[in-house]
């Protein structure tokens, strides 16, 4: 067995105990998630009559309890929040309707996140856009600025969820299976019909001002989180001769350390490195495989100060294995210019 296979094998048997689902605490965590959201939606609504920022505070706070619910949607897919994978399905499924998630669909594009994170040659499905130096240099102008105007914070943070939410997650995937395309068309019909009731039996005004923002903050929130957790500066990312499970988990995979409150709100996902390593541990394991696992304490920590660093990386140099921002590269593209316009000199 290779020292890479006997690593692997280490890591994965001492976290290997803290799989596996525990139905009270799965129990306990739906009911201090889905009753308070609703409430909170509920508080929102009457709060109008009093005072629009009252309402928006609790749309604010409902936020929170949406990416909670996420969470729930997101160990679902794993298939770790339950040990039935029919129980999976069903809160899975209630929890794509009211996070605006199609369940099938993602769950198959986060497996393939989850195989292929920090590999340079299976980019593109479940994660952020990333290019690297060269391939940004090499690129056209509108490849540039397609790829500036995606990684702009605007873009990204505020367009992006209403992209998410309205486009991506309601259109299946080219090959789905009859599986994966009923599913999306039962949260998108589900979606629909909840959202009419809601218009008739309080207007759509109303319905806008307190779902509106319940979204786009969760939204953000949920973007930002999955954003500073893989593109940190020294995040892992290697071409697949060099790709490495372990490091890809580990290396390429953050502890966002973040204060207790928002820990619990956002259900532990700051412990990236441990769900990357191990997927089939419930959020609520998660510290404890940390604290347990002394190897995975070498995994970068990232603070809410320092994760805000993490806006400035934009492409991630293969040379010097780690994130720059555009600024730093400018004398490469300088410099590709001359060399096109020295070409085009010769050829005339």
């Amino acid at each position: 067995m290779s020292s890479n296979k006997q690593k692997i094998a280490e890591l994965r048997k001492t976290v290997a105990p803290f799989e596996g689902s525990d139905l009270e605490n799965s129990i306990r965590q739906m009911i201090n998630t889905f009753p308070p959201f609703f409430l909170l939606w509920i508080a929102a609504y009457l709060s109008l009559e009093v005072s629009y920022w009252l309402s928006l505070a609790f749309s604010v706070l409902a936020a929170g309890f949406v990416i909670r619910i996420f969470i729930i949607f997101h160990d679902c897919c794993h298939q770790s929040f339950f040990k039935s994978k029919k129980a999976n399905a069903i809160v899975g499924t209630i929890s794509g309707i009211i996070t605006m998630f199609p369940y099938e669909k993602w769950k198959r594009e986060h497996s393939i996140h989850h195989a292929t994170s920090g590999n340079l040659d299976k980019r593109g499905t479940g994660d952020i856009w990333v290019m690297t130096v060269n391939e940004y240099v090499e690129a056209s102008f509108w490849g540039r600025l397609s790829y500036r105007l995606y990684r702009n914070p605007f873009v990204m943070f505020v367009l992006g969820p209403a992209y998410l939410f309205l486009v991506t997650n309601r259109l299946n995937r080219k090959d789905p299976k009859p599986k994966e395309r009923r599913n999306t068309y039962l949260i998108n019909i589900s979606i629909i019909v909840i959202s009419v009731l809601l218009i008739w039996a309080i207007g759509w005004q109303a319905f806008l001002l307190i779902q509106t923002p319940i979204f786009f903050v969760a939204g953000a929130l949920g973007i930002w989180l999955f954003y500073v957790q893989h593109q940190f500066e020294d995040s892992f990312f290697e071409h697949e001769e060099d790709w490495d499970y372990v490091k890809a988990a580990v290396d390429g995979s953050s502890y966002y350390k973040l204060p207790k409150v928002l820990q619990w709100v956002t259900g532990n996902i700051g412990f990236h490195h441990v769900h990357h390593l191990a997927p089939r541990v419930p959020n609520y394991k998660l510290e404890q495989a940390h604290e347990s696992t002394p190897p995975l304490h070498k995994a970068t920590t990232i603070t809410l100060k320092t994760s805000l660093e993490s806006i400035r990386f934009r492409l991630f140099d293969e040379d010097q294995k780690k994130f720059v921002t555009f600024k730093e590269i400018k004398h490469l593209l300088a410099n590709e210019k001359k060399k096109l316009n020295n070409e085009n000199v010769n050829i005339n």
